[in-house]
């Protein structure tokens, strides 16, 4: 008979310790502090900023996006091409994706904040995105608890695999990239240039 002070339980296999995961939180608590910071900055946790994207009067959401995905596109693609990176590309799931986006975008319209966005507003002291925090939290919930019945329903509405915008086109990534970059720098100096203020 063991005495239960003395049994040793091994830890699950790919288990972390919270001793060896403390080094990439603190990385991933800096990285938001960071992404945070930059979105303030850039204007984009300002409820008439957001409303002015939905309305098609304030284009800065938009300016702010584009340039990220530019920056963001060109910087992962290269760390991958190089090894430094690991490419995971989510499968698209059609049905799960125009359900979401669409009740995504319903929330976006009646809130005007969007996760990242309500997050630097509550930050900056805009209390009217508690509201939208609040909703995420019960949102997020109410996601976990349906997750074996999305599963099995609406996450195997049109499964098309990892596809990507080049792989749909037929283009091979290094003439995609810099062509999509250059499409999309054209578009943000035409929203500088021509957009009304």
């Amino acid at each position: 008979m063991s005495n239960p002070d003395t049994t040793i339980t091994k830890p699950r296999e790919g288990a972390t310790s919270p001793e060896a995961a403390l080094p990439a939180l603190v990385v991933a608590a800096l990285f938001g502090l960071a992404f945070g910071f930059l979105l303030q900055k850039g204007g984009v946790g300002k409820y008439h900023v957001l409303v002015g994207q939905l309305l098609l009067q304030d284009f800065t959401v938009a300016k702010v996006m584009m340039t990220a995905i530019v920056v963001g596109m060109a910087g992962v693609f290269t760390l991958h091409h190089f090894a430094k990176a690991n490419l995971h590309v989510q499968p698209t799931k059609v049905g799960a994706q125009i359900i979401g986006g669409t009740l995504f975008g319903i929330g976006f319209a009646l809130m005007a904040y969007c996760p990242g966005t309500g997050a630097v507003a509550l930050g900056q002291g805009s209390w009217d995105a508690l509201f939208g925090m609040a909703g995420l939290i019960a949102g997020s919930y109410l996601f976990a608890a349906m997750s074996a019945w999305l599963k099995r329903t609406v996450e195997t509405w049109g499964v098309k695999g990892q596809v990507m915008l080049p792989d749909l086109l037929r283009m091979p990534r290094g003439v995609f990239i810099p062509i999509f970059a250059l499409v999309l720098i054209a578009a943000l100096y035409a929203m500088e240039r021509f957009a009304t203020r």
